[in-house]
């Protein structure tokens, strides 16, 4: 096999606002195996908050390809846990490790003529409702966004929150209530809350129609996220204080959901032994993303039909999208059913 990779860069089509941070761009490591004359692709996305610069990508890449280059085929790659085959492994980031199995599972579905969620055991493909954001704006731009949202086909909106001043956060919800009446409302703070705001403040954006609140608190003390789930009017997701399998085993059963993204987790087979670990716990899965390309957002799509709750727009926020295959302009997110990921450059990206 022969591993090669590419830095393109990532412009939205607006900068996007949260309450640690505002993101108007980042760059996309693409990541080609090629094998027996055929290239799967996976995508790694820069990420400061997850400590994911791009060089830091790129070392990484060099890295593992002797490695990865030395197995006989993806699918040796994939069976053998492509991380246990890795030299310094557990130093390999979780978006690294995500994006060079995404581009495995590319390869052999393209080998197999197979779709991925058909090689995960998933006969039709998945088809759902995504989530569409909407940064912290003044209401006036929420409620324009969320209109036009609604008239695309979007049922679910999830509204940033975390001002200094609640009552901004509380105008900027009731304004997308009011733009969109039959939406789905989830709220998601990113952690800008105390234990005893989010616990105070959280009746009120029940009363506001939302739905469910991903990490009200800081990350880093579960136990208070686990009070606030416990008080909380509405299910409470965990994300920032669930990275890792070991950190979602640990909230089981005292949150109402935690945020499973592949960047986050280390892919597709960590999705998959988080979603097993959480059967029956009571404490279901939401799948998110971080904002990239349809190639970036592929893989969790092709697992979405076992999430409560879908969260896969990052490709929506771009300006303009090199890949195309997944949908989701008309708030519906699709499996293709072509072999492996099912995506493709876009004729422009692809003149580049």
């Amino acid at each position: 096999m022969k591993l090669t990779w590419r830095t393109a860069d990532l412009e939205l089509a607006e900068p996007l606002r949260i309450s640690r941070s505002v993101m108007a761009r980042r760059d996309a490591v693409w990541v080609a195996v090629e094998h027996d004359g055929l290239t799967g692709w996976g995508e790694v996305v820069s990420s400061d908050y997850l400590g994911l610069p791009t060089p830091r990508i790129l070392r990484r890449l060099a890295t593992a390809r002797p490695a990865v280059e030395r197995l006989p085929d993806p699918e040796t790659a994939w069976d053998d846990h492509l991380s246990d085959r890795l030299p310094g492994a557990s130093e390999l980031p979780a978006g690294v490790l995500a994006g060079l199995e995404a581009a495995l599972l590319d390869l052999i579905g393209k080998r197999a003529g197979s779709p991925v969620h058909q090689l995960l055991g998933t006969r039709a493909a998945p088809v759902v409702r995504t989530a569409r954001t909407i940064g912290i704006v003044a209401p006036g731009p929420a409620s324009a966004q969320a209109a036009r949202l609604a008239r695309s086909g979007f049922t679910v909106l999830k509204v940033k929150a975390g001002s200094p001043d609640p009552a901004d956060d509380l105008a900027r919800v009731r304004a997308v209530r009011a733009a969109a009446p039959g939406a789905n409302l989830l709220l998601d703070p990113n952690g800008a809350w105390t234990e005893r705001r989010a616990i105070e403040l959280l009746p009120r954006f029940a009363d506001l129609g939302v739905t469910a609140v991903e990490q009200p608190v800081a990350p880093g003390s579960p136990a208070s996220l686990a009070r606030v789930a416990k008080e909380s009017p509405v299910p409470v997701i965990a994300d920032e204080d669930a990275v890792h399998h070991e950190d979602a085993v640990a909230l089981a059963g005292l949150v109402h959901g935690v945020n499973v993204k592949l960047a986050k987790c280390g892919g597709v087979r960590a999705a998959l032994r988080i979603h097993d670990a959480l059967r029956g716990s009571g404490t279901d899965i939401m799948l998110g993303c971080l904002t990239a390309s349809s190639l970036g957002i592929a893989p969790a799509v092709h697992l979405a039909d076992k999430a409560r709750w879908v969260d896969l727009d990052g490709h929506l926020l771009l300006a303009d999208d090199p890949w195309t295959g997944i949908g989701g302009a008309d708030g519906t997110v699709r499996a293709a059913d072509l072999p492996g990921l099912g995506v493709r450059r876009t004729p422009a990206a692809a003149g580049r």
